[in-house]
């Protein structure tokens, strides 16, 4: 499992899924916190009979944020922090570009806020420079709306957390099938914290590379 944060930079080896999970910190015009009340926005709840929203990590929270199919015509904004938050005026990341393929696309979970949008095109694109990759596969990202996720993911609810696959990308041609089947691969040693023989010198340079824009924050 592997993410990036914002604030401080914790880099961790990759875990058994062989991902890149990274959280991108958000620009200071960002409205980062308050309610979506005083943002002027239109909180998804109100499409129900409830006229309070329900407690985000509850199955109704996640129900109503996983029902979602498209971002809320708003001024991008998020609200709350990464694992108790949601995300207006979301963003989706297009599912093949010229330097990526996002996976998983019955999850709908290729939604985010543009600055991540922004850092996974420039990520890509430093991939795709390395022997034997044609860029990288993205795996979750956010909802469209952000949210709690009925599966998996505690944060990843405001648009700022992706996970980067580190298979290395050998195609863009995937089929949409294709997707849901391969996974990534799993670069650490079974005993101790240690990377396996599938590491490479792409690998550490991708990961170098990663931690080396200023947009991120930590890396797990």
């Amino acid at each position: 499992m592997e993410r990036f944060f914002a604030a401080v930079l914790i880099l961790t080896l990759p875990a058994a899924a062989g991902d890149l999970d990274v959280s991108a910190e958000p620009g200071p015009r960002l409205a980062t916190y308050g309610s979506a009340k005083e943002a002027g926005a239109r909180p998804v709840w109100l499409s129900t009979s409830s006229h309070a929203p329900p407690p985000v990590g509850s199955t109704v929270a996640k129900t109503l944020f996983g029902a979602v199919d498209g971002a809320s015509a708003q001024t991008t904004a998020i609200h709350g922090g990464y694992s108790r938050g949601c995300l207006a005026g979301g963003v989706e990341l297009p599912e093949t570009g010229p330097t990526w393929q996002a996976m998983r696309l019955d999850r709908n979970r290729n939604w985010g806020h543009p600055e991540l949008i922004a850092y996974i095109e420039r990520l890509s694109r430093v991939a795709a420079d390395m022997p034997g990759w044609k860029g990288l596969y993205v795996g979750d990202m956010a909802q469209p709306r952000g949210g709690p996720m009925l599966t998996g993911h505690a944060s990843h609810q405001t648009g700022l957390d992706v996970d980067i696959w580190l298979r290395r990308t050998d195609t863009l041609n995937l089929t949409r099938e294709e997707r849901e089947e391969i996974g990534s691969v799993s670069l650490r040693r079974e005993n101790g914290a240690f990377v396996n023989d599938a590491w490479t010198p792409e690998h550490h340079e991708l990961l170098k590379a990663a931690a080396s824009d200023p947009a991120v924050a930590r890396i797990f």
